[in-house]
This record gives C-alpha cells, structure tokens and sequence, in this order.
C-alpha cells in the first residue's frame, strides 16, 4: 500500500537526521535559547533578505497560526481568511479558542482577493453599529492554498497594500512553502514574503523536517512579546534545539529547494499521467497537492494499492488529494501511473 495522503507521513530528511545524531549529546540551554537556533535564525534571514526581522521556532503549524493570531489581536479584533482557510476548516476552532473571530470571505480557487478585503473592511467602517460587531484587524492567507493554488507577486501586493490602507496586519501561513518557492509558476521569494507581510511562517514539518516551524516576524514591536505567547500556547518546546538544528540544516546548501523541488517533480507526473489520461480535475493546482476526480470504480480499484485524501464526495465517486513530498517514492509514482493509465 503506498500512502498519498499527505506531505508528512514520514519522518524527517536523512541529512536531518544525521545532523540531530551528531549534536545528540551536545549541550544547550533550553527553550531556543542555543546557538543552533541563533545559526538557524541567521540563516533564514539572509535567505529572506531581512536582517533586522525577527525569527521563533514554534513546534508545528496550528501552534504558529494561533500564536501568531492571538498575539498580534486585540480581543474584539478577527482575522480575515477565505472559507477554505485552514485556520477555518481543518484546526478544530483553535483560532476561536483564543478569543478571536475567523472571519470567512468566499474564496476563489482557495484564495481570496485584495478587494474582498478591501469591502470586508469598509462595510464594518460604515456600519453605525460597528461597535457591537467584530472589527476585522489582521488578513491570513496560505501559499499555498489549501487547494494548492498559489498567490502571484501582484495579488500579494494588492492585499498588502489594501493592508497598509486601513492598518491591517497581513499573515501568510507557509506550511507548505518549499513546495510553492519550488514551482515553476511562482513569482513569490523569501524576500517578497518579507517585504510584504508583518510575519509569515516557514513550514518545516510538512518540507522535510521531523517537525516545527519558523515564524518570521517583520517588526520589533510585534516580536517583542512574542515568546510569552508562544510559552502560554504551548508552542514552546524545551528541547529548543531540536528546532534550531533542523532549520539550521533545511537552510544550508539549499536544501528547503531541493526538498520542495522534488516534492514538485513527483507531483508534476502523476498530473501529465492524469491529464494525459483524461482525469478531470477538481482544482487546478500547481503545486504538490493534486485534485482529481475519480468514478467509484477508479476509486475502488486505487483504493485497493493507494491511499488518499477523500475531498469531496460526489454522485459517483469523489474528489480525491494526492500529495506528493521530499520522500515520495518514484516507484510509487511509477505504480500510480500505470494503474491511472489501465483504468481509462
């Protein structure tokens, strides 16, 4: 059985794991306080172009959005996302949990647009009983998307300028970057994300990593607190420098490319093989989550070699999410391929 499911169904990149054997019994002090993180830190930075940001390790992608989120907001204040959000639909209310409203806007292809926010934001404005309504302070948006799709240079700037116009904070949720920096049809760097956003994340759980995430912070006044917040919500880890020596070893000799990048190559043949077979395709997604739709016969069939996502079910059959990775087996892709072709 060969498992498409998700990006992180295994363990870490070999290198990583080399590096966190060869460091095992070095001491550090605890809590990312260590040199392996300030390494890491450093690296990031230079890599985003951004000496004068900041960067936290956090231990995995609900603890950095809720953090963040919770962190930057006032108590009356909400979050923007588009309805596919994963801080809407796949967090189990932990935004809400903190206090704070997701406030959900129609998404187009997993995403939403600078003037949606712009209405979302003048609407509450103009509203005489604004008071007594949640006041929209911050954009979250993934790149990618839940759908895979991806934000251009021009709609990120949009939203980051409709933004700045009415003194919203823009937070971009990377669980999945190396998978976006690596495809062809991006047009969004480290530096842009830097440039852009008041804080973004760097995925590392679902980009080889055995866990977490850096959180990359645009001002002082942001960061200053911050790790208060990232204790109180549990996103903390004692052993810090678990965190810092795998970022430390993502971010040398371009190896968050390489891993995004391979992801990319897996994913692009399955997509041929689909299209070249005449699969249609729930969502058109560039990246390394695939969308196709399958009869209930192919879903039987695959489903007896293959695992997937279900997405949406349908009259006959459903909509399914393959994800590919940095560790997706090529004779899987192999199998898959010649099983997609018999079954046309």
């Amino acid at each position: 059985m060969y498992l498409f499911n998700s990006d992180y169904l295994e363990g870490a990149h070999p290198l990583i794991m080399q590096a966190l054997v060869d460091t095992n019994f070095t001491q550090t002090p605890g809590y990312g306080t260590d040199r392996f993180c300030r390494e890491a830190a450093e690296k990031i930075l230079a890599a985003c172009q951004s000496p004068n940001s900041f960067v936290h390790f956090l231990v995995g992608g609900t603890q950095a959005n809720m953090t963040v989120i919770s962190a930057f907001l006032r108590p009356w204040e909400g979050v923007i996302s588009a309805d596919t959000g994963h801080i809407n639909v796949h967090e189990t209310g932990a935004v809400e949990s903190t206090g704070h409203k997701v406030l959900a806007l129609t998404g187009k292809h997993g995403k939403i647009s600078a003037a949606q926010v712009d209405a979302c934001v003048t609407a509450h404005a103009e509203d005489s009983d604004r008071e007594h309504t949640i006041k929209p302070a911050m954009v979250y948006i993934s790149q990618p998307t839940e759908l895979g799709t991806l934000y251009s240079l021009a709609e990120l700037t949009d939203i980051s300028e409709v933004c700045r116009k009415h003194g919203l904070l823009l937070f971009v949720d990377g669980a999945r970057l190396a998978y976006a920096l690596a495809c062809p049809e991006n047009d969004v760097t480290l530096k842009d994300l830097a440039r852009l956003t008041d804080a973004f994340y760097i995925g590392g759980t679902k980009c080889g990593a055995l866990f977490g995430e850096a959180v990359v912070i645009r001002t002082p006044e942001l960061s200053r607190h911050f790790r208060y917040m990232i204790k109180q919500k549990g996103g903390m880890l004692a052993k810090g420098r678990l965190l810092g020596i795998q970022f430390g070893t993502l971010f040398t000799d371009g190896l968050y490319e390489k891993v995004g990048a391979y992801g990319i190559r897996m994913a692009d043949r399955i997509r041929t093989a689909l299209l070249e077979n005449g699969y249609e395709l729930f969502a058109q997604s560039p990246t390394n989550q695939l969308f196709p739709i399958f009869s209930a016969r192919q879903l039987e069939a695959l489903s007896k070699e293959f695992s997937f996502a279900i997405w949406q079910k349908l009259d006959d059959g459903a909509a399914v999410r393959i994800c590919t990775s940095w560790a997706t087996e090529e004779k899987a892709v192999d199998s898959l391929i010649i099983m997609l072709r018999e079954l046309k």
